[in-house]
């Protein structure tokens, strides 16, 4: 009964170390997309928000709806790239759950 308690609790130690892990790769995810002109690279977290914002002295040659469509265009598929990158991490982490219960 003893062995049986013990390994329930390596086993629960085991799965919050890798839930931890997980939480620490979600929370690094970075992502940078740079437009197909350069004008514009965006860096984006893992929940999509913007946390970085690079232009080019491109951008003075552009009209303002081509910016603005620059923009958010570039960083919507950063935002796209680290969603995959966290749904990968999530697929990874419940495969490895499944092979270990």
């Amino acid at each position: 009964m003893n062995e049986a308690m013990d390994a329930l609790e390596a086993r629960v130690h085991r799965q919050l170390e890798r839930m931890r892990e997980l939480a620490d790769r979600m929370a690094a995810v970075r992502v940078r997309e740079t437009s197909a002109d350069g004008v514009v690279t965006a860096v984006v977290d893992g929940n999509g928000a913007l946390v970085d914002l690079e232009l080019s002295d491109g951008v003075a040659e552009l009209s303002p709806t081509d910016f603005e469509q620059t923009l958010v265009s570039t960083a919507a598929s950063a935002a796209r790239r680290a969603f995959a990158e966290r749904g990968a991490l999530v697929t990874g982490f419940n495969e490895e759950a499944a092979e270990d219960g």
